[in-house]
């Protein structure tokens, strides 16, 4: 029980007191979800040491869908979902962000029909994963975290992949799929962390933390040397124009929690609007993707 102040309760105990019905305004729920970017940019910088060189991405499947499973409301468009994995290249060594998937655990989302995987790009993916330094993970559904999991290669690259605390949990206890479950002996592997809200990964690279699409869900900030700056939004928007419209996604078969999506969204819009030079990555637009190619802000094949 709130106390009273010991203005109020004299009055309250030696005199009656008239009540006034005052009008209470609708209040705006406060969000589920938000971030501050300066705060994200003072993470990025507290690990000391040369800032990364450029990014690459590779695309090693892709999953056949129509842009209104992406974006909520959009025409039933023939529209591509990228499998990708993103490559942060250093002077001296290379981060990896999400690992990818075998073919087996790629069928799973093709749910029934044969969909393009590249064989050959896979191979690269985990070239790539066994020479990086640090691998870290959006979160944990089986085309991002299988290839640290469900893989000939785990314990080799338990050791350098971070996983986080509710990323774990949910590979335990509630897995996407029976070839990514965790045990618990495999799951003290890997370099198993816990934070509030960010959390610096590497020069020039901080986590965010951002459960919505998974209960383990995160972004990562990355800054290069030149001062271009990224942000990978993993699984919060299919596609940029759920960000740009603030729109979900309108998938049967997802799970989310759509208030915290919804939150993210809105944060992710703001930024478009009010930070041009952030580069904002979502891992399955094919389309974006080509752009960036195109462009050179993101490189088209892994070192």
């Amino acid at each position: 029980m709130r106390k009273l102040s010991c203005l109020a309760a004299p009055i309250l105990l030696g005199m009656a007191v008239r009540t006034v019905a005052v009008p209470v305004r609708a209040q705006t729920p406060a969000p589920l979800w938000t971030a501050d970017l300066n705060a994200v940019r003072y993470a990025a910088a507290v690990i000391p040491g040369r800032r990364p060189l450029r990014i690459n991405v590779l695309k090693f499947a892709e999953s056949r869908r129509t842009k209104n499973f992406s974006v909520k409301g959009a025409a039933a468009d023939p529209s591509v979902q990228a499998r990708t994995v993103f490559q942060v290249v250093y002077a001296d060594g290379n981060v990896m962000i999400d690992a990818g998937m075998d073919q087996q655990v790629h069928k799973f989302f093709g749910r029934g029909v044969e969909e393009p995987y590249d064989s050959e790009a896979a191979s690269q993916v985990d070239r790539a994963l066994r020479s990086a330094r640090l691998i870290v993970i959006t979160h944990e559904h089986g085309d991002h975290v299988a290839g640290v999991v469900h893989t000939p290669l785990a314990s080799e690259l338990a050791p350098k992949t971070i996983l986080t605390k509710v990323q774990v949990q949910t590979l335990l206890t509630n897995p996407q799929m029976p070839e990514i479950r965790l045990t618990e002996a495999m799951a003290r592997r890997y370099f198993v962390i816990d934070y509030d809200k960010y959390f610096p990964a590497a020069p020039g690279m901080a986590l965010i933390k951002a459960p919505g699409h998974t209960p383990g869900s995160q972004m990562v900030y990355v800054v290069l040397e030149s001062g271009r700056e990224y942000l990978f939004v993993g699984d919060a928007a299919w596609h940029m124009d759920g960000v740009r419209l603030i729109k979900g996604k309108d998938a049967p078969w997802l799970t989310e929690d759509e208030h915290a999506v919804m939150d993210q969204l809105t944060w992710l819009n703001g930024l478009v609007r009010t930070e041009p030079g952030l580069v904002i990555v979502a891992s399955h637009d094919a389309d974006e993707h080509k752009g960036l190619i195109q462009k050179g802000v993101l490189g088209g094949r892994l070192k």
